[in-house]
């Protein structure tokens, strides 16, 4: 079994995101019924659930993907559902979603979807400077020789590494990771969770992960949260969680 993190993130340190009460139905499927969460400045928070259960509904609502029903969404000290179209636009460039299929642009080379974010959102003009920042994200992330290559070119676990170099070229305070390894084989999955803990060390990035890979989690967060039926049922380290009297709980860890 990997060997799990330990719980080093404090409590009193800075709150980065803030979810109270938040609900969301889609007509009589009330999807999100009471989420509740705090993840704090340079945490990895993960959620467990299985599909279905609301966890990527949760994390496109906190992005401004969704318009939650109820309770409140505080990102980086702004409540997202008060913002207008430009203030929710200055939020969301400061925090990085990777998508769980990795939306890269199929018909750019690599470096050129590195640089789009920068030429696009960040609106940098200094060719040398944007070159300066592919390649050093793409060296982070052991990838420098696929600078030329396209897309359709890498393997699965290429183009999530791509995909997590593109997120994290924009410097984001908040990184939101779509099951980052759906689809991986395991040695390929390892490999991107170890990538997650280095760019979290690296960038001092704080965020959730979202998945149903208990070896995922384990390898990559702080602490964990397990979703059921639109709530959270759980809290806590794996070797805590594994010993839960919630059956439930206790089935990921089987």
């Amino acid at each position: 079994m990997t060997k799990e993190r330990s719980k080093s993130i404090e409590t009193e340190q800075d709150v980065v995101i803030r979810i109270q009460h938040l609900k969301k139905s889609f007509g009589s499927n009330e999807v999100l019924k009471d989420i509740n969460l705090d993840l704090h400045h340079g945490e990895n928070l993960a959620i467990l659930g299985r599909s279905g259960q609301g966890k990527s509904v949760t994390i496109k609502c906190i992005i401004g993907l969704m318009e939650q029903d109820g309770g409140t969404i505080n990102v980086l000290g702004k409540e997202i559902s008060e913002l207008d179209d430009a203030a929710l636009k200055e939020v969301q460039v400061k925090i990085g979603f990777l998508f769980q299929g990795g939306a890269l642009f199929d018909s750019m080379t690599v470096g050129d979807n590195l640089a789009f974010p920068l030429s696009r959102v960040l609106k940098l003009k200094n060719k040398k400077e944007i070159d300066a920042r592919v390649n050093e994200m793409l060296d982070s992330v052991g990838l420098k020789d696929a600078i030329s290559k396209m897309p359709g070119e890498l393997s699965g676990g290429m183009r999530k590494r791509i995909a997590l170099a593109r997120t994290l070229i924009m410097q984001p305070e908040v990184v939101l990771y779509d099951e980052p390894t759906t689809g991986l084989d395991p040695i390929t999955a390892k490999e991107i969770s170890e990538l997650i803990v280095n760019m979290q060390h690296k960038y001092k990035s704080s965020s959730l992960i979202i998945t149903h890979d208990i070896t995922c989690a384990r390898m990559t967060a702080n602490r964990m949260l397990v979703m059921e039926s639109g709530v959270f049922i759980a809290e806590g380290l794996g070797d805590e969680l594994e010993k839960s009297d919630n059956q439930l709980v206790r089935s990921f860890f089987k």
